[in-house]
């Protein structure tokens, strides 16, 4: 009987930490759609991020949206200025307490992966943040879930693991200061620094 209890425990245990474990085989679900409808997320408009203001996603700043990061954004070509394409576009946010890729960001994360693809010398980092609520070590750990699935779903279209870093400042670099909805929205996010 001792050991039928330690073999039930030992279980137990396994599967509490399975389930706490990284989730990058659930994030596969996100390319094909199925997720938005669950979210209620449909495109910017119905995100959240546009709030009435007539401003989208690609155009809320961001510390590494438009190639103000520090990782060599300069020797990028002209189609990550071009604001209509969407390697324009380096900011991928998040709703409150998720790491779930929203749908209308896919098309951003595809061209990054395509890009890198085109470029196997071009390396990245993919820099997760998290808003000002919540515990420091939680907003350590979201954000770096962040990036693990926007890093899955580029792996998933054939990038190398050896072109992309992760890091993760939680809240420690905030994209916008305030404690308001507008300020939490612009800083959980991820940003694709070249």
């Amino acid at each position: 009987m001792k050991l039928n209890n330690t073999v039930l425990a030992l279980a137990i245990s396994t599967l509490i930490l399975t389930a706490c474990a990284d989730t990058e085989d659930k994030d596969t679900s996100l390319l094909d759609g199925s997720q938005a409808g669950a979210s209620g997320v449909s495109d910017a408009s119905t995100s959240g991020l546009n709030n009435g203001s007539g401003i989208n996603g690609s155009e809320m700043g961001g510390s590494g949206m438009y190639g103000s990061g520090s990782g060599g954004a300069g020797n990028l070509g002209p189609e990550f200025s071009d604001p209509s394409n969407p390697l324009s576009k380096r900011t991928i946010y998040f709703m409150l307490d998720s790491s779930q890729v929203q749908q209308d960001f896919v098309p951003v994360i595809a061209a990054h992966a395509q890009y890198l693809l085109a470029n196997p010398s071009q390396h990245i980092t993919l820099e997760g943040h998290g808003d000002e609520r919540g515990s420091r070590e939680y907003n350590i750990a979201l954000g770096e879930q962040r990036a693990k699935s926007v890093a899955s779903m580029m792996k998933i279209q054939g990038v190398s693991e050896s072109q992309i870093g992760i890091v993760s400042y939680g809240e420690e670099k905030p994209a916008a200061f305030g404690n308001d909805e507008a300020a939490w929205e612009l800083n959980r996010r991820v940003e694709i620094d070249y």
